[in-house]
């Protein structure tokens, strides 16, 4: 039976992608290539990749009308990343929540997007 494997990629909508590359890149230390994406090797034994990507507000890729999503980012210290935002000034919610699942944070990148924070329990 053929299945899923993994996810391929996130796509979405931005005003400025290249502004919203950058904030992601010197906020979260993405590495947004040339092309402007991330390209994310979760396995380096298994082909295939996750990719992070803008695209124009204008962009008829997704189909006509908004398309609402929400971005989880895995984190290896959610407390440090946390206050490192806060001190550049990010958004940042106050509060945090733990469960068997890890610990999970939020934050707004400068369009207002709600980006969720994940560090998965050790």
């Amino acid at each position: 039976m053929a299945k899923v494997t993994g996810l391929g990629g996130i796509f979405f909508k931005s005003r400025d992608p290249a502004a919203l590359g950058a904030w992601y890149a010197r906020h979260l230390g993405l590495n947004v290539e040339e092309w402007g994406g991330v390209r994310f090797n979760e396995d380096a034994q298994r082909p295939g990749y996750t990719l992070w990507s803008p695209f124009a507000a204008d962009t008829g890729y997704f189909g006509p009308g908004a398309q609402p999503y929400m971005i989880n980012f895995r984190v290896d210290d959610l407390d440090a990343l946390l206050a490192q935002l806060r001190v550049a000034g990010v958004e940042v919610d106050e509060r945090i929540d733990q469960s068997e699942f890890g610990r999970f944070g939020w934050i707004v990148d400068p369009e207002g997007t709600r980006i969720e924070l994940w560090q998965p329990p050790a």
